[in-house]
Order: structure tokens, then C-alpha cells, then sequence
């Protein structure tokens, strides 16, 4: 019988196999089975944007490099490798994102990106050597770099498993559970470019730990002469480029931290008054931090209201700033001496952050980031050429400038050069809208754009300048009419920023815009140096 039933199975197998191989498939019948590769080719999960664990310190930073007015900086990275060889990701592209993440609202760093080395030159870096050869394009020169490695990848430092199985006649089973942890080391470090040394102490050297763990059931039996199995398992990987991303965001911001010399530890959510980071500040008082330090702390007595706003451009022996230093140390405990000595120092860099019960950041600033319409509105412009401090310019020299208005509003800004003339630089036929978000650096003109619709340049000697106004609705139609002409043209009948003011106090009333006015000197172009005999 079981002879019998087995030659009839081979004879219906030889039979399908026979029909299937004489006759061939028709693709057309198929055609409407095909017709959902379209829709099934479509991903099913949405994309998300990389959030790691120091994203919000990345914000927190940019907001403390901007309170601490730290110049536009150009910077560049090596390449990063991987020594292990273990660890294939993209890490200097990580960089660049973190020092973007952190520049978007202080503009702290710009980054010069080039590549020497052939093999990892792409169209836009060929491009750039032809035209560099050529004269026809000028590479700005970094005045910082970062070089690193991947220092090591130690895998399966730790491994626990357990195996355990029965075994029966007609029944089998067996279990398994193992788990590892993997360490990714990270060594970074920041670099002078102009004499191509490295910074003593600019160094950073993290790890972290990736995991992998899995569990299985196998089941096995027999029916008569049958033979039935089950697989069951569940297993997990911690990615490593995660892993890698976490290292350099956090060395990061631990090398941007310790060059601008700010207390970089409270974006990170540590402890305030770990000893270390007291070693820190001590280090930074004592080689002049308190005075490069200044405007952050003037920064941090204003918000705590022993300072008026618009103090902050006090000297520092200033009447004013020694009797809100010594109000601030009486309501401190710290001794009552008027001077920025150290305990005052750390004290009123302390709190720049809020944490909420379970850790995370609530607060960034002594003051909230996100003002509501009740509140008062600020408007605030700086010149920021990568030099420091500029206020002189020479004759056809580039400016640039930068507003930034604490609530969303419409934003105008308008030009006054040295024979008395008055333009409109925003709105724009490029830029037809005035509607600017909150906390949002507008550069004017926008250097980051490959089109920025019009450069300023240092037309003639004298007295430049340029004014911004900030207003809840867009309202061009209350301006004068001389005022609603074409953008970069002179406005006919001004001749100073004070009548541009005065037409916005006409139109909106005098507390229904805010504005702020940046000037600055410019000179003669110099001659260029005689050549050495």
C-alpha cells in the first residue's frame, strides 16, 4: 500500500514537471499581476530626520556662541578615517552637519570645504582646482581644522549566551539566548591652520557601546514517518553609524566649547559644579576668560535684571556694571566686591540651560528662546565679516551684515551710504517677502547663497550705515509713497536713516515697530604693497 501511494506521488510530480518545462509562460497574463510592482516598490515606512541624542545640545550651543557674540569663524576638517576598518561611515560629513546645526542662529562657522586628495575629489572640487589655476575663483583660507580618527572598534567585549535542548523519540526542542556589547572610540582634535600645530588641550576622547542580542526556539517532531520543524527567534543590532554620529556630536561640541572658552558642559546637561568643569573655568579666568567672557556675563545680568537692556555695551569699569555686580553678589552670597572676580564668574555663567524632572532641556538662554507676541520685541544686527570687530572698511570692500528679531515679524531693512542716499536692500524683487521666523539669523545679503541677489560694497568715504525695521503686519501701503518704489534704488527726498525712522513712527506709532542701526567708517582703498627688491 505505501509502495503504491509513493509511485502515484512521483508519477503527479513527473507529470507537473513534464507540463511545466514543455510549456513555456505567457508574460501577458501575467501583465496584470506586474501592474502592482508600482505601488509595492513605494517604501512603506515615511522618512525621518536624524535625531540624536545631542541635537538639542547642538541648539543650545548656537544659542551660547550667539550670546557670547563669537565672530564669524572659517573652519575646515580632514578627512576622518577609520583605523579599525570596521566602521564605514561618512564622518566628516557628520561634522559639517554639527557645525551647521550650531551656526544657524550665531553664524559662528563657516566651512571651507576642499578636497586635495584625487581620489575623493568630486565635479565641484575639479572644478574648483581649474578655476583656482586659472585666477578665476579665490579659496578663503580656514583659520581652524579638525582631524581625528576612529580610533579602535573592539568587538564581543562582552558575550553571554546559554544553550539548553531536549531530545525525545518522536519530539526535539532546544532554546538559545545570547547578548555582546561592541566599543566605538572616537579621538578628535582641533588645529591651528596658519601654522598647521595643534592646540594643546583642544582634544577629545569618547567611547560608547552597541549592543547585539537574539533569542531563539527550535521545535522539532515526527508524525508516523513525517518530519515537522519551528523556528521561532528575535534579535536586535545597534547600528554603529548612530553610534558614530553620537561620538562626533559630541566631540564637537566638547572642542567648539573649550576653543570659545564657554561653559560648554550645561548643553550637555552635566553637572554644574563637577569638579573638573570648576578646573575649567579656573583655567579660563585665569588666562583672561572673564574679560574675553565679558558680554556673555553682561548677557546673563540683564536677563536677571541688574542690567538694563542695552547695557551690554558697557566698559568695564563702568560705574553701572561694578554697582549690578555688586547687587548680583549680595543676592548671590558671593562677597560683596564689584569686581568679576572668579566666584562671580562662575556664578553668573551657571543656569544658561533649564532641565526639566527627567533631564531634558526646557529652557535654553536666561532667557526664553521663543518670546510670545505680549512680549517685548528685540531686533538685533551685527556686522559679520570674518574678521573681529570690524567698523572700518575700505573703499569697494564687501560688508556683510546680519538681523535677528526675537518674534516673528515683517522685516525691512534699508541702506544709507556715504553721500547721503538711501536704499532699500529687503524687500526685494528676490525676496518679495518681509515675513521673518523667530530667532532666525537673516544675513544681508545672504553670503550662503549662490545667487544672493545683490553684494554690499563700501561705496565712497564717510559714514555708512544700515536700518532695520521690525513690524506685526506687512503694511507697505501705510509708507509714504517714495518709500513703495523699486527696491536698490535711491529713495527720492531721503537722505538719512533718521527720516526713514521717522516715516515708520508716523505710519505704526512709536511703539508699534522696533528698529536697530548699524554704521560703520569707510576709508580710502590703500595702495597695495611695492613688491620685495
Amino acid at each position: 500500500m505505501q509502495i503504491a501511494r509513493t509511485a502515484t506521488l512521483l508519477a503527479l510530480c513527473a507529470a507537473l514537471l513534464a507540463s511545466g518545462c514543455s510549456t513555456p509562460l505567457n508574460a501577458r497574463k501575467d501583465a496584470a499581476y506586474q501592474s502592482h510592482a508600482y505601488a509595492a516598490d513605494r517604501p512603506v515606512v515615511r522618512p525621518t530626520r536624524s535625531i540624536s541624542s545631542f541635537s538639542e545640545s547642538l541648539v543650545c550651543m548656537d544659542h551660547m556662541l550667539r550670546s557670547s557674540e563669537i565672530p564669524t569663524t572659517l573652519i575646515s576638517s580632514k578627512h576622518i578615517p577609520d583605523v579599525s576598518g570596521r566602521v564605514s561611515v561618512a564622518t566628516k560629513e557628520m561634522i559639517i552637519t554639527a557645525l551647521s546645526q550650531m551656526s544657524r542662529l550665531s553664524n559662528a562657522f563657516r566651512f571651507v570645504d576642499y578636497e586635495v586628495d584625487i581620489a575623493r575629489q568630486d565635479t565641484v572640487q575639479n572644478l574648483t582646482t581649474i578655476m583656482l589655476n586659472t585666477n578665476q575663483v579665490q579659496l578663503q583660507r580656514p583659520a581652524l581644522y579638525l582631524s581625528g580618527a576612529i580610533a579602535f572598534v573592539d568587538q564581543n567585549v562582552l558575550s553571554n549566551s546559554f544553550d539548553a535542548a531536549v531530545s525525545g523519540s518522536r519530539f526535539e526542542a532546544a532554546f538559545s539566548k545570547n547578548r555582546s556589547a561592541t566599543i566605538i572610540g572616537l579621538e578628535m582634535h582641533l588645529g591651528d591652520f596658519r601654522s598647521r600645530t595643534l592646540i594643546p588641550g583642544m582634544d577629545s576622547a569618547n567611547e560608547v557601546i552597541v549592543g547585539t542580542g537574539g533569542q531563539g526556539l527550535d521545535l522539532a517532531g515526527r508524525i508516523r514517518s513525517y518530519g515537522v520543524q519551528f523556528n521561532v527567534g528575535r534579535d536586535y543590532t545597534q547600528g554603529a553609524g548612530a553610534a558614530v554620529r553620537t561620538l562626533v556630536e559630541l566631540a564637537t561640541i566638547e572642542l567648539i566649547g573649550k576653543w570659545a572658552r564657554v561653559p560648554y558642559w550645561q548643553c550637555l546637561t552635566l553637572e554644574q559644579t563637577h569638579p573638573d568643569f570648576q578646573r575649567q573655568l579656573r583655567d579660563w579666568y585665569d588666562e583672561g576668560g572673564a574679560a574675553a567672557q565679558s558680554q556673555l556675563i553682561k548677557r546673563s545680568l540683564i536677563s536677571r535684571g541688574y542690567l538694563r537692556p542695552g547695557d551690554d555695551g558697557l566698559a568695564p569699569n563702568s560705574p553701572v556694571l561694578r554697582e549690578a555686580l555688586a547687587r548680583f553678589q549680595a543676592d548671590s552670597g558671593v562677597a560683596v566686591t564689584g569686581v568679576l572676580d572668579f566666584n562671580t564668574y562662575e556664578r553668573s555663567l551657571r543656569n544658561f540651560v533649564g532641565l526639566g524632572e527627567d533631564g531634558k532641556l526646557l529652557r535654553i538662554g536666561w532667557t526664553e528662546t521663543a518670546p510670545t507676541r505680549s512680549q517685548a520685541r528685540t531686533l538685533e544686527m551685527q556686522i559679520e565679516n570674518v574678521k573681529q570687530d570690524r567698523s572700518t572698511f575700505e573703499v569697494g570692500e564687501q560688508i556683510f551684515v546680519s538681523a535677528t528679531i526675537s518674534r516673528s515679524s515683517f522685516l525691512s531693512c534699508y541702506y544709507s551710504d556715504a553721500r547721503g542716499g538711501i536704499t532699500r536692500l529687503i524687500p526685494n524683487n528676490s525676496n518679495r517677502s518681509m515675513w521673518v521666523a523667530a530667532n532666525h539669523a537673516i544675513r544681508i545679503p545672504d553670503w550662503m547663497a549662490p545667487n544672493p541677489g545683490f553684494i554690499m560694497d563700501a561705496t565712497s568715504p564717510g559714514v555708512e550705515g544700515m536700518a532695520c525695521f521690525a513690524t506685526d503686519d506687512e503694511g507697505t501701503a501705510k509708507l509714504p509713497e517714495a518709500m513703495r518704489g523699486l527696491s536698490f534704488k535711491p529713495i527720492p527726498g531721503y537722505s538719512s536713516l533718521d527720516q526713514v525712522d521717522k516715516a515708520y513712527a508716523d505710519a505704526w506709532g512709536p511703539d508699534g515697530y522696533t528698529s536697530s542701526t548699524l554704521r560703520w567708517q569707510v576709508g580710502p582703498r590703500r595702495a597695495p604693497p611695492a613688491p620685495a627688491q
